[in-house]
């Protein structure tokens, strides 16, 4: 074979490479997106003072008998399709007199003809489980379930009867309700607030209003007393809010006190390794002429 051929048997190659390439290229760009045979679903509801998230899959009925049969007795089911069912609160619940406490939950549950358990998992990797580890059983319950007068075809969790301390989750499939109340502790965190609230602002308040002052150019004076408020409040004062207050404090025409709260703020920042702080106070003593 000459020289000429080779080289032309190659572009040939070539092209048949390329060929094969563009065609793969259009086939995946081309992929038809069909919707999912269990449609995913979030449910998000405040309780009282809770943030209650439940996310789940809804697998349909399409004529099937559910319970007792694609839901066996007995077998631990993953309560939807696809993922687990997962049960998020950002603050402790209570469910039949048991702390829950805040977290993410795989949510289980074993159908029986009378009573359904549910079983709140800590494991929430979406493991398809045959049997409870008990050490990763956060809380169980056993609930009696209810018939309904019609069929449901979609499996739905819904959050109802919700009360400023209380409501009901609630698992409906087919002709069943399965519900599970749960309570909050909305009383205890309401007084709490009121309590701190009629003990006054708090040094985060004062803080944070005093830098909000500096930064909008509003009355510095009033930026002065609120800070003077805050550090009063703290117990130890961080370098940050040392720098702050020196700031306020050099604007107000307090160039003493400016001075004496910079090199606070330079020796805090030097101990915690912070160079951005140590060239600020450092520029800011050479501004009013504290080294």
């Amino acid at each position: 074979m000459n020289l000429n051929t080779l080289l032309i048997n190659c572009f040939k190659m070539k092209k048949i490479i390329l060929s094969c390439f563009l065609a793969l290229s259009a086939l995946t760009q081309a992929q038809i997106q069909t919707p999912a045979a269990s449609a995913h679903a979030t449910l998000t509801q405040t309780v009282g003072l809770t943030e209650v998230t439940v996310d789940y899959s809804r697998p349909n009925r399409r004529g099937r008998e559910i319970v007792g049969n694609l839901v066996p007795y007995g077998k631990i089911w993953r309560t939807g399709a696809n993922a687990t069912t997962k049960f998020t609160v950002d603050k402790p619940v209570r469910i039949a007199d048991k702390e829950l406490a805040a977290g993410t939950y795989s949510v289980y549950t074993v159908p029986g003809e009378d009573m359904w358990e549910v079983v709140f998992y800590t494991d929430h990797s979406n493991p398809l489980i045959t049997e409870f580890e008990d050490s990763k059983i956060a809380l169980r319950t056993m609930v009696e379930p209810i018939e309904m007068p019609m069929n449901m075809e979609t499996f739905t969790i819904v959050i109802d009867d919700v009360m400023a301390d209380s409501a009901v989750m609630s698992f409906l499939w087919d002709n069943t309700i399965v519900p599970v109340k749960f309570s909050v502790n909305t009383d205890a965190e309401v007084m709490a607030n009121i309590e701190q609230a009629l003990q006054g602002p708090s040094a985060g308040d004062y803080y944070n209003a005093a830098v909000y002052y500096l930064n909008s150019g509003k009355d510095i004076q009033q930026a002065k007393t609120w800070m003077d408020e805050a550090m009063a409040k703290t117990e130890t004062p961080r370098f940050w809010q040392l720098r702050q207050q020196s700031l306020i404090l050099a604007k107000a025409g307090d160039k003493k006190g400016a001075i004496e709260a910079a090199k606070a703020s330079l020796a805090g920042a030097k101990a915690a390794g912070n160079a951005d702080y140590v060239k600020m106070n450092t520029d800011s003593l050479k501004e009013w002429g504290g080294m």
